[in-house]
């Protein structure tokens, strides 16, 4: 699929982006966490992520079940990391259930991105 075809599944995904997606996205938009700028539903090269930084090159992946079979999500990230990129799954049962401190303990604010 050329870089339009995934523009359009993006800006679609996006559209109609879950309720977990939607939940974390809350916490991600408008430079919320240290000032790191993610987008959702991007195009990476000729893949699709959910949540990606540019600048410090971190993909971020919500995995529901159709995920936990899935030969192409390996190879995904193996073409993700080549490129530079630190690549972090969660499960979508994780997003509700995991509890976020606000603020971050201290010690915590460093990240290894």
């Amino acid at each position: 699929m050329g870089v339009k075809g995934l523009t359009g599944v993006a800006r679609r995904l996006r559209r109609h982006s879950t309720d977990r997606e939607g939940h974390l996205w809350r916490y991600l938009r408008d430079r919320q966490i240290e000032g790191f700028k993610f987008l959702r539903q991007q195009p990476v090269g000729s893949y699709g992520v959910d949540f990606v930084n540019l600048e410090k090159r971190v993909v971020i992946e919500l995995d529901g079940g159709q995920h936990a079979l899935h030969p192409g999500d390996g190879i995904r990230d193996e073409w993700l990391r080549a490129e530079g990129y630190k690549v972090v799954r969660f499960w979508d049962n994780q997003v509700f259930s995991t509890p976020h401190p606000d603020p971050l303990p201290k010690g915590e604010r460093e990240y290894n991105f």
